[in-house]
């Protein structure tokens, strides 16, 4: 049995994909096995976010072929979308694969160790119009599963080269999210989150303005065997009230929201090419609140952006403070060629980036601490995934924090009513009702 063997950079959407191209191999007979043995096939699914993230990338095509010279190599994803003609002239790339006609990989893979011949698949990213159904059984965490439902970005802001790399949006046919969704439940899944590049432009590539992404919703909580469905990440404007009350109304929505901030300042959201306020931001938190008392919102911020200054972080460092967020995901500005941003002056030196990212971190924690506390002495529902050790299971509530009990009884993939009693180091520590 031919071995195939995957190594995944960048973002969840990534994993999906990379987890749905396995599936492939394994219907024509390979067996999946670990990047670090020696494999016949290597395909390493790319990101090209920032040229630290490229850099990585062709890091691991080479040590694909240091692992077996004699081993075919795919690679696929943004950064050959982007950059074909780098990559096929590193030594050992057989294949390369944008981030559409992943359906073919085993095909262009087989194409290429019978003609002997090295592979380009790749095309014109902006013209594509349709998505692109790439096989069921996507990403699995556990007790979670990644449904990908959504594909592409046209918002174009300042940093970022996903638009170029994952082309527009184009939405995925609802009886197939339906299908992948009952998939899932017979298989045992309990958790949905939907997932996508942009996912809150879900079904405007449909010609229809309103409700197109609450309808997806609605129709999965009524999936038997789904006991939650939550979402990825959506833009703080695409939570209307109309949708908001919508998904309040569904028992199974998790009440918790990852809504990207990027900023807390007006002037840096400008030059991001992020197009809402600080105040419209707020404005969309309150309401959440007024309707999911309980909601748990976390964000992305971006620390040291071009141009910067001490006065715009602080203003970013008290609004955060200020929304009261449970979390927040830091990540220091790294440039990507290619991008606006990338050719902005008065870039931010890195021993500033680096400490005013600690800022955020500690104040994150902070958050996060300060969130759980509220929920002490009640009782919620947990999903548990994993055993931590001989008698303590962790797992997760409805709006995202992390909970530890002990039980004899195996609790993977269980729902169980807690009462919180502790506020630990990062998670919380109950008892089963």
């Amino acid at each position: 049995m031919p071995k195939v063997a995957f190594y995944t950079l960048g973002c969840k959407v990534n994993q999906y994909e990379s987890d749905a191209m396995a599936e492939l191999f394994k219907e024509r007979g390979y067996e999946i096995v670990d990047f670090e043995t020696k494999a016949d096939v290597y395909v390493i699914n790319t990101c090209d976010v920032t040229n630290e993230s490229a850099r990585k990338s062709r890091q691991m095509i080479r040590k694909a072929s240091r692992i077996n010279p004699h081993a075919r190599v795919a690679v696929v994803g943004c950064y050959a979308q982007l950059e074909s003609s780098e990559i096929s002239r590193i030594p050992g790339v057989d294949v390369i694969v944008g981030t559409k006609d992943r359906r073919r990989i085993v095909d262009l893979v087989e194409e290429s160790i019978e003609k002997h011949k090295q592979i380009v698949a790749v095309e014109d990213i902006m013209k594509e119009k349709s998505f692109e159904e790439i096989a069921f059984k996507g990403l699995r965490q556990r007790t979670r599963a990644f449904l990908k439902i959504q594909e592409g970005c046209n918002m174009f802001c300042s940093y970022c080269i996903i638009p170029y790399a994952r082309g527009p949006v184009r939405s995925r046919p609802v009886e197939s999210i339906i299908k992948e969704a009952q998939e899932l439940a017979a298989e045992g899944f309990k958790e949905i989150v939907l997932t996508g590049i942009h996912l809150g432009l879900y079904g405007h590539d449909f010609g229809r303005k309103e409700h197109h992404l609450f309808e997806v919703i609605s129709r999965l909580s009524r999936v038997e065997g789904i006991r939650r469905i939550r979402l990825s990440s959506i833009e703080a404007l695409e939570l209307t009230d109309e949708f908001l009350k919508g998904l309040a109304e569904l028992e199974n929505f998790c009440h918790h929201f990852h809504i990207p901030l990027q900023s807390g300042c007006d002037s840096v959201l400008a030059r991001m090419n992020r197009r809402y306020s600080t105040a419209q931001f707020k404005e969309r938190v309150d309401y959440i609140r007024e309707i999911m008392p309980d909601v748990s919102i976390t964000t992305d911020v971006i620390v040291g952006f071009p141009g910067e200054t001490r006065e715009e972080f602080d203003t970013t460092f008290n609004f955060i403070k200020e929304v009261g967020f449970s979390r927040l995901h830091v990540f220091p500005f790294s440039p990507r060629e290619g991008t606006p941003a990338a050719r902005m002056p008065d870039h931010v030196k890195k021993s500033v980036k680096d400490e005013r990212t600690h800022r955020l971190i500690d104040l994150s924690r902070e958050l996060e601490r300060n969130f759980r506390q509220k929920f002490l002495g009640k009782t919620v529902e947990v999903l548990f995934e994993e055993k931590i050790d001989n008698n303590t299971y962790e797992g997760l509530t409805g709006n995202y924090m992390k909970v530890a009990v002990s039980s004899e009884e195996n609790l993977h993939n269980k729902l169980e009513q807690v009462i919180l009693r502790e506020n630990g180091h990062d998670h919380l520590i109950g008892e089963i009702c």
